[in-house]
């Protein structure tokens, strides 16, 4: 399963799963029935799913009440839907895609310094190609 394979209706869901598991049907609809207006039908339906995706396991509670929990961690779900986004819409390219957030989001100064703080950070963390301190050293054959 990788989380390209969620849709955005089943990521309502995880979200919820995420902020707070193990929960019941009728308390996932609870939680997302202000939002989204879904019945608790459609909201077990998109439970089924995602357990058939393998993304939620159940199993049941003391009273015999089914219960969902993800099995999937958040992280992992939004670094593999970031890959695939930037692959299908960027061509798999960062560039552009900073380069059009930077030219159509509406960032804060301190979003700004947080951001150009990051890219600093992972110049630092990028070896360059002249730099040999981390690569594996050519044995000395006599």
């Amino acid at each position: 399963m990788t989380a390209s394979d969620i849709s955005e209706s089943e990521w309502v869901i995880m979200e919820t799963l995420w902020d707070h598991a193990p929960r019941t049907a009728s308390e996932v609809a609870q939680a997302v029935r202000e939002t989204t207006g879904w019945a608790d039908n459609t909201v077990r339906t998109l439970l089924t799913r995602l357990a058939a995706k393998g993304a939620v396991e159940s199993r049941r509670n003391t009273p015999g009440v089914r219960e969902f929990l993800p099995t999937v961690q958040r992280e992992a779900c939004v670094k593999e839907e970031s890959r695939s986004f930037l692959k299908r819409v960027f061509r798999g390219s960062a560039k552009p895609l900073l380069a059009h957030f930077a030219e159509n989001a509406r960032l804060s100064p301190n979003e700004v310094q947080e951001l150009k703080r990051l890219l600093d950070e992972s110049l630092r963390q990028t070896p360059s190609p002249t730099d040999t301190t981390n690569q594996p050293k050519t044995p000395i054959l006599p």
